[in-house]
């Protein structure tokens, strides 16, 4: 499997909660909460604060155990199904996703959640900087649904969405909601757009608008697709198609471009085009020891 770069500033020093993501442990943030409650040492010595710079020398333990080694990024596409929890432990005692992954696959993380009784495409890596970076809503990737409701749909409610809309206090970003098709005026499928996505926001949202949903699918999260994954399947996305989306400049000159090498000629071996070349190139020189410069 070919690497990701992932910018690592472990060599000079980096935070603590950083380096734990890094490694696939968790997120960030739950980083810093096993920080704060004393669950991480560093040389032997447990620490309190997630500000903490350690190195690639440092001996970082949490709970107990010595910190993984980081491993080349990786993401995969997953077909949640309902009836599954997005977390590695419920305390109600409910299924969860990594429960249900198949065997072989590395310690994972969600990239934001679906809730119990949502399904559709749901994002994991063993990265958690990498979760953190593409759950900010400042990377601006918009989370495609198809949500089925009862009720009948007002067109131009719907439209009003994309100015945004206050539900019981909270105010929620721009949604763009379009009707698919209506199933006899009493149920009907709505395409949904978002770029946030809080807690249960659609539901909540069509709620307010007399509409229950009765099902919720993540057809897309930015550029990627459900697709025809089955449900429960599991796909990785290509090291190369991770590094495209997230911005890697492939390696070239100091334009950031990649060089092309010259191809050759139809009917002319490689070897013919090499010499036709330095033939043209000794031309060129003889031509200008002839040409008396202008001064």
């Amino acid at each position: 499997m070919e690497d990701v770069p992932v910018k690592d500033g472990a060599k000079e020093g980096e935070r603590i909660a950083k380096r734990i993501a890094r490694a696939g442990v968790c997120s960030r943030r739950d980083a810093e909460r096993l920080i704060a409650e004393r669950r991480v040492s560093v040389d032997g010595h447990v620490i309190d604060t997630p500000a903490t710079i350690v190195t690639a020398a440092s001996r970082i333990v949490v709970d107990g155990k010595p910190l993984p080694a980081m491993e080349p990024t990786r993401l995969f596409r997953y077909h949640k199904p309902d009836g599954l929890v997005t977390t590695h432990k419920d305390p109600e005692g409910r299924p969860t996703i990594f429960q249900a992954l198949p065997p072989g696959l590395p310690r994972l993380i969600s990239v934001g959640r679906l809730d119990l009784t949502s399904e559709g495409l749901l994002l994991l890596t063993n990265d958690g900087a990498l979760a953190r970076k593409l759950e900010l809503p400042a990377t601006g990737w918009v989370r495609r649904y198809r949500v089925r409701v009862h009720g009948r749909v007002d067109e131009s409610a719907l439209a009003k969405l994309a100015g945004g809309v206050t539900v019981d206090g909270v105010r929620y970003g721009p949604i763009e909601a379009v009707l698919e098709r209506a199933q006899g005026g009493a149920n009907a499928w709505i395409a949904v757009s978002l770029r946030e996505g809080k807690n249960r926001e659609i539901r909540k949202v069509m709620e307010h608008m007399g509409l229950p949903v009765t099902r919720l699918i993540r057809v897309a999260y930015g550029p990627f697709q459900l697709g025809h994954l089955e449900r429960g399947q599991v796909e990785e996305v290509q090291a190369k198609v991770l590094r495209e989306q997230m911005g890697e400049k492939p390696k070239g000159d100091r334009t950031g471009h990649a060089r092309a090498k010259p191809k050759p000629k139809r009917g002319v071996s490689p070897k013919r085009e090499a010499q036709n070349r330095e033939e043209s190139q000794r031309k060129e020189n003889a031509d200008r020891r002839r040409t008396p410069s202008r001064r």
